[in-house]
């Protein structure tokens, strides 16, 4: 007998500020974008072209975010039963793919500018990422509330914060470019920018394999979730279990459960839901399909390989 159920309770909001916020928090990072590679050209300034870089990553990450909310709010069809939910995690992973190597590609152009230093024009690189860093803090503020519940935007909000420090950064080097020539300053800048980048842009790219490898979340202790469900005086035995996440905000949870007694379908019924609550209550567990059965499993232990499990289906 099997026996689903799907809670849903989910912390995020789809509504329109995130759509409008996204919007204009990518319209700012286009204009500091243009200015900054306009900028770097004219001051002959890497940093500042890194910068670009970064804001770039950011404009991107932004587009991507703002695409993926539209697309995430796609109803499910016999084809995607489980919606569109997926889109954020791989544009998120596809982002940060593309800042990782862009960052390479500036690491191998410092270390040039290392061995053969060209002059700057300190005063161009100046205002421009000072432009660049106005512009950058009031997309931050923008994306801040929106980040804490969504893992893309997340990813875009954490580039424009790389990027705040990285103006903070190229600011103080422009400064020391444009009083005293000192022209190492540049590379040496853009190394300290790009570790950070790389850095975060790792974290990402870690959580969304994570999920997209079906792992079980972080959050989840699987043995402590078994001992919840086998502490009720119904339960027998927990086996096959599976925990993955959908997507950032939705955890899933199947397993087969072993019952006492030969309990009728109104009773079991009663006991699933009693299970459901208390996984949603202690682990925040919002998706359970639980399998009941009475004596009938050979195999039980508590995970098992997919592929060699035989369902058993609704008598």
């Amino acid at each position: 007998m099997n026996s689903g159920s799907h809670t849903h309770s989910h912390g995020h909001s789809h509504g329109s500020p995130k759509g409008k916020n996204l919007i204009l928090a990518f319209g700012l990072n286009l204009f500091i974008t243009v200015a900054e590679v306009i900028g770097g050209l004219l001051s002959n300034s890497i940093a500042l072209l890194s910068d670009a870089v970064h804001n770039l990553g950011d404009t991107i990450a932004i587009l991507l975010a703002y695409i993926a909310n539209i697309m995430g709010r796609k109803n499910a069809n016999e084809r995607k039963t489980f919606g569109y939910k997926r889109v954020e995690i791989l544009s998120a992973l596809l982002n940060a793919v593309v800042l990782i190597t862009i960052m390479v590609f500036l690491f191998v152009e410092a270390i040039k500018r290392f061995q053969s230093p060209e002059p700057i024009r300190g005063m161009i690189m100046f205002w421009v990422a000072l432009a660049g860093l106005i512009a950058n803090l009031a997309a931050v503020a923008l994306l801040r509330k929106d980040s804490r519940h969504n893992l893309n935007i997340k990813s875009a909000y954490l580039h424009l914060l790389g990027d705040t420090i990285s103006s903070v950064a190229v600011i103080a080097g422009s400064v020391l470019i444009w009083f005293f020539e000192i022209y190492w300053i540049d590379p040496v800048v853009t190394i300290i920018v790009g570790i950070y980048i790389l850095k975060e842009a790792f974290m990402v790219l870690k959580e969304t394999v994570d999920i997209l490898m079906q792992s079980t979340p972080s959050s989840i202790d699987i043995v402590k979730v078994v001992k919840e469900i086998e502490s009720n005086r119904e339960v027998n035995n927990v086996h096959h279990v599976h925990a993955w996440q959908m997507s950032d905000s939705q955890i899933h949870f199947e397993c087969h459960v072993d019952i006492v007694n030969d309990l009728t379908l109104s009773k079991a019924d009663k006991l699933r839901s009693k299970l459901e609550a208390d996984l949603f209550k202690n682990f925040g567990i919002s998706h359970v399909t639980i399998q009941f059965e009475f004596n009938c499993c050979d195999e039980k232990s508590v995970i098992h390989e997919s592929g060699v499990e035989h369902h058993h289906h609704h008598e």
